[in-house]
């Protein structure tokens, strides 16, 4: 068997002498005192727990290190930084760089460290190793100024000596944007001083050379502007912007985009190595002047085009100095140099024989060719075709009146009036309205000659514009009836026209003052539902509550008659026609009625009385005491409640006709129901014989 043999005895007690030195090898003491900064570790206090840092049976002294030292695991595996400079071998040798053992005063981190990893002198560590290039004033700084605890001996549990920052400025430096600034401090400062400013690539956009060159920041830069500096993000290029977005330019806008269509190729070094300004400022002016006064002496004839007044026949005969005078070219200001003259701003030069009548015209400030040739001033060339230019073009009758009947000589000696010459309709023409339409009139706009033209046309009062909205103008629309109606219906014409040639009539000369069909027509009611409430019903007031204007006859709102007139159509009554209470008028009556009344409310007012006047109290007979309004014979009567004879066990048997018998009364023969005797004898009658019998037995 196997376990009698002795090799395998030999094997297992060599097995049991390896694990009994092992643990042996476990238990001895540590070679000397752990350093300051591990003791303060509770788990490797004393020195005594050796596998905490030098690894058991499945771990090693590298990946306990790591265990506890994150950051730097992170840098070998990412080969950054000083312990990722040295390869994965030599940096997981930690024992190589950071003896322990040595004691509590004993630093972890020391020249040896530095020196074992390349380093020879810690006080001159070239950042670059870190991916950190230190210029101007950062050169100059201790260890201890950016890095805090560079210099303290011992540190607490999860400090770090030079691990944890960052390049960015504010990780060491105050923000003095307060956050504001979107671009990195560097596209402005440089190492050596912050508050010397710099601005890289601005030669991209517009060289700082000539009158740029000694302009701050700020001036261009406006906080709180669109172009302000904290606007423009990393990366992202700034709006463009012309020089005449900074810079107030006295050329007109035709002038700069005509004379930059002459622009030649860049000369200059800043146009061949920058982009040319964003307009045509560069076509006579460079960035490089210092002042933007300096250009080109005089313009070329196609170039003084573009100011708006072409040099032709017979300005191109002229010296410069007869429209820009003798002024001297340079250092005069450039409006007392190139005031801006039209082409057809012959007022500038020549005297103006309608004593500035047009300066502030829409035919433009002295343009005299609007309506003189060119070659001469009479006659005018203005006819009723450029009238239309005017604020008032000429059409139907005052295309046919003569020009002074408007513009009349102001006095003696004086022009005569073009400008300003009214052109609205009421500047020459009474109200024929007398104001009436002044209401309406204020929730309108008007037409560019006034209200009149709302509804008049220039070829003769009379006429009204078609489509007139009789309702929106005079709060009455016309409709049904109405709509068929001829204006001289309400408008009757005057045989003699008034004061201003007005025969059309006026309604308050035809009917009363008052609002509704009452103006016009008389109440065939007589004012019966006016007094009966509801005065107002959802269809409106008056008439309207009922009626339309199509046809009086009919009743197109529906007619609550239990409503509006006290008795409800029930039953029977519902189904009759109108004309059964209310008959037709052969003719109609002197307020146009031309259906009669109702005989009345009561049954008796169209009905005859079944019972001959045997229930009338006070003059009135109130059938509903006994029937049902929807049938005469369904009776409500109940003679136990309502008569004075309760019926009891035998007479609730017998029928009506034996009590209520046919009796004559007023020549009608009708059942008798009162008055009757309510004792038995009157009923029955006495019997005698039985009378007799209970005498002669003394009862």
């Amino acid at each position: 068997m196997t376990w009698r043999n002795p090799r395998v005895w030999i094997a297992v007690l060599a097995g049991l002498g390896v694990v009994v030195m092992a643990v042996a090898d476990l238990r001895r003491s540590a070679p000397g005192p752990v350093a300051a900064v591990h003791a303060r570790v509770d788990k490797l206090a004393g020195g005594e727990s050796c596998r905490k840092c030098h690894g058991g049976f499945l771990s090693n002294m590298t990946s306990s290190c790591l265990a506890c030292h994150a950051p730097i695991a992170t840098q070998l595996g990412d080969g950054r930084g000083v312990h990722g400079r040295l390869g994965k071998e030599r940096g997981s040798q930690c024992a190589l760089c950071h003896s322990e053992h040595h004691g509590t005063d004993f630093a972890l981190v020391n020249s040896v460290s530095f020196a074992q990893a390349g380093i020879g002198d810690m006080r001159a560590f070239d950042h670059t190793m870190v991916g950190y290039e230190m210029q101007g004033r950062h050169l100059d700084a201790e260890c201890g100024a950016c890095h805090l605890l560079a210099d303290v001996d011992v540190l607490r549990e999860g400090e770090h000596r030079f691990l944890g920052l960052t390049r960015e400025c504010t990780a060491c430096h105050l923000d003095a944007h307060g956050g504001r600034m979107q671009l990195a401090c560097t596209e402005c400062h440089g190492e050596e001083d912050f508050h010397a400013l710099e601005a890289r690539g601005h030669a991209s956009r517009l060289p700082l050379v000539g009158g740029h060159a000694a302009v701050a920041c700020s001036e261009c830069h406006a906080e709180d502007a669109a172009h302000s500096l904290a606007a423009i993000g990393e990366g992202r290029a700034a709006p463009s912007r012309t020089c005449a977005d900074c810079h107030a330019s006295p050329h007109t806008a035709a002038f700069v985009s005509g004379a930059g269509s002459q622009t030649t190729s860049p000369t200059t070094a800043n146009e061949r190595a920058a982009p040319r300004c964003a307009d045509n400022c560069a076509t006579c002016h460079q960035p490089e002047q210092a002042d933007f006064a300096v250009a080109a002496d005089t313009l070329t004839p196609s170039q003084h085009a573009y100011t708006g007044f072409r040099l032709d026949a017979p300005h191109d005969q002229a010296a410069c100095a007869q429209c820009h005078g003798e002024t001297p070219m340079r250092g005069a200001p450039f409006l007392a140099r190139h005031p801006g003259r039209g082409a057809n701003d012959c007022g500038a030069c020549h005297e103006d024989p309608h004593a500035d009548q047009f300066a502030t015209s829409p035919l433009s400030a002295g343009a005299c060719v609007a309506c003189h040739a060119a070659t001469h001033f009479d006659p005018p060339t203005f006819d009723v075709a450029r009238h239309a230019d005017t604020a008032l073009p000429l059409s139907g009758v005052h295309a046919d009146t003569a020009c002074d009947r408007c513009h009349r000589v102001a006095g003696a000696g004086r022009a005569r009036v073009f400008a300003g010459t009214t052109a609205q309709c009421d500047g020459c023409h009474a109200d024929a309205h007398d104001g009436f339409f002044a209401p309406a009139l204020a929730e309108r706009t008007a037409p560019p000659h006034g209200a009149c033209e709302h509804c008049h046309q220039p070829t003769g009062f009379a006429g009204v514009a078609p489509g007139f909205d009789h309702g929106a103008w005079t709060g009455f629309a016309l409709a049904g009836s109405h709509a068929e109606a001829g204006c001289d219906s309400c408008h009757r014409p005057r045989a003699e026209a008034d004061a201003r040639g007005r025969r059309f009539g006026r309604v308050a000369e035809t009917f009363a003052e008052g609002d509704g069909c009452q103006r016009c027509h008389r109440d065939p009611h007589a004012g019966r539902f006016d007094a009966t409430p509801p005065k107002a019903a959802p269809t409106g007031e008056g008439c309207a509550r009922c009626h339309d204007e199509v046809s009086f006859r009919s009743l197109s709102h529906g007619f609550d008659h239990a409503l509006w007139t006290g008795f409800a159509l029930d039953g029977a009554h519902g189904k009759l026609g109108c004309a059964a209470c209310h008959p037709p008028l052969a003719t109609g009556d002197t307020d146009g009625r031309t259906w009669a009344h109702a005989r009345g409310s009561d049954c008796a007012a169209c009905h005859d009385d079944p019972h001959g006047g045997q229930f009338v109290q006070q003059g009135r007979n109130d059938c509903a005491r006994c029937h049902r309004p929807t049938h005469f014979r369904a009776l409500t009567f109940n003679h136990n409640l309502d008569a004075r004879f309760p019926l009891g066990d035998a007479h609730a048997e017998v029928k009506c006709s034996a009590c209520h018998k046919p009796e004559r009364i007023d020549d009608h023969v009708v059942a008798r129901y009162r008055p009757l005797p309510k004792t038995c004898v009157e009923c029955h009658g006495v019997q005698e014989e039985t009378l007799r019998r209970r005498k002669r037995r003394g009862t």
